[in-house]
This record gives C-alpha cells, sequence and structure tokens, in this order.
C-alpha cells in the first residue's frame, strides 16, 4: 500500500496541504483534512479515494459558505451555482445537507428575507413575489407564509411616491396609463394600481375634480 513520506503546506494556499506518497506529490487536501494523516501511514487505494472525495465536498462548502455571505440563497439558488462550477452531485448533496443543520440554508427564511427586503426597498405586489420566489425554487406554502403579513397597498403607495415625479409633468390621461402600467408591472393588482395613481393624481393637481381611470 502506498505510504505517507511527506505532508507540505502550500505556499500560495495556506489553508491547503500537499500528501506526498512513497516519495512523490500524490494530490492535494484541506488543511483539516491533511491533518488526520501522520507520516509512514498507509493508505488503500479506497482510503485515498475518500479523502480525495471529501476535500472536494469540503472545497465546496467553503465556496458555499462565500456565496451565501453576499446574501441568503434558497435551495435552489446553490444547487445550480454549485453545478456551474461542476461540483459533483453527491458533493452537492453533501454541502447542502451540512449547511441546512448548521440552519444556514433555509428554504422559509430566505423566503421572509426576500420578501422584507423587497418591501424595503423594492416594493412589489405579492403577485410579482410569488413569481419572483418561485424562480428561486421555493415551494407554495413557504411562498404563501412569508406573503402573510404583507401590506400590498402600504408598499404600493411607497412605490409610488418613489416614481410619482417621473410623471408629474404629464398631461393626465398620459400620467394614469404610464403609472398604471409602472405599478401593474411591478405586480400590484388593477383596483389597488387605480386607487394610488388617482390619489397620487389628486395630491398633484388638488384643485381639479377627480375623474374615473379609464
Amino acid at each position: 500500500m502506498p505510504q505517507v513520506t511527506a505532508i507540505k503546506a502550500q505556499q500560495r494556499r495556506r489553508d491547503r496541504a500537499n500528501i506526498y506518497l512513497d516519495g512523490e506529490y500524490a494530490f492535494s487536501l484541506q488543511k483539516i483534512l491533511a491533518a488526520e494523516l501522520v507520516r509512514d501511514q498507509q493508505l488503500t487505494q479506497e482510503e485515498i479515494a475518500e479523502l480525495k472525495a471529501r476535500d472536494l465536498a469540503e472545497r465546496a462548502y467553503e465556496r458555499s459558505l462565500r456565496y451565501l455571505s453576499y446574501r441568503p440563497r434558497s435551495e435552489q439558488e446553490l444547487r445550480r451555482y454549485l453545478e456551474n462550477k461542476d461540483v459533483e452531485p453527491d458533493a452537492i448533496i453533501q454541502v447542502i445537507d451540512r449547511l441546512k443543520r448548521m440552519r444556514l440554508l433555509d428554504d422559509a427564511a430566505f423566503a421572509e428575507f426576500w420578501v422584507e427586503n423587497r418591501d424595503a426597498f423594492r416594493p412589489r405586489g405579492a403577485w410579482a413575489l410569488r413569481g419572483e420566489l418561485r424562480q428561486k425554487g421555493i415551494s407554495s406554502d413557504l411562498i404563501e407564509e412569508a406573503l402573510s403579513d404583507l401590506d400590498e397597498e402600504a408598499a404600493a403607495l411607497r412605490a409610488s411616491e418613489r416614481a410619482v415625479r417621473r410623471y408629474a409633468r404629464l398631461d393626465r390621461e398620459t400620467f394614469l396609463r404610464r403609472f398604471m402600467g409602472y405599478l401593474q408591472r411591478r405586480g400590484f393588482p388593477y383596483g389597488l394600481s387605480r386607487r394610488i395613481v388617482e390619489h397620487r393624481w389628486a395630491e398633484l393637481h388638488p384643485d381639479e375634480d377627480a375623474e374615473d381611470v379609464s
């Protein structure tokens, strides 16, 4: 059986170590895995294959932590990310299970984060939020749970407040048409969008009689 003759830290990657078998370089491992080896230890081919597989999973795990550090992710987002990095399916399963156990990957928490973040910075209606969360691979039950406290009218008012200046100089007909389109593209229903647009027009032109939106 091959024998471990040296374990040397890499110069450029301090988190990795080169493993030498029978006096020759054989493969590299994360230091946490290399620490399990000692000089003169004999390894079977099965043990070598297992070490390499664990190393792939460990590297995928560290890569996932970096990916998650920017913002929470859904399980589907992370899976696609690792697949695009050509990570082996078995390693992906190990990484996802590990992150779930550590509560670093949680679709319910992700859905709540997504709705709260959108509501605070880019208000959307429930229809649009459902579509976004479905694209992230979130189940229908978790989507509805995350949307249960959404105040669509308050969100629509915030969205309209940020955009009203864009349309303020338009004539009434154009103002109504374009502003309605703006809100509906953000997932707000027709009836709510209509009320909000009429409200904003009345604020801009308090002396005019209210008219129905056609």
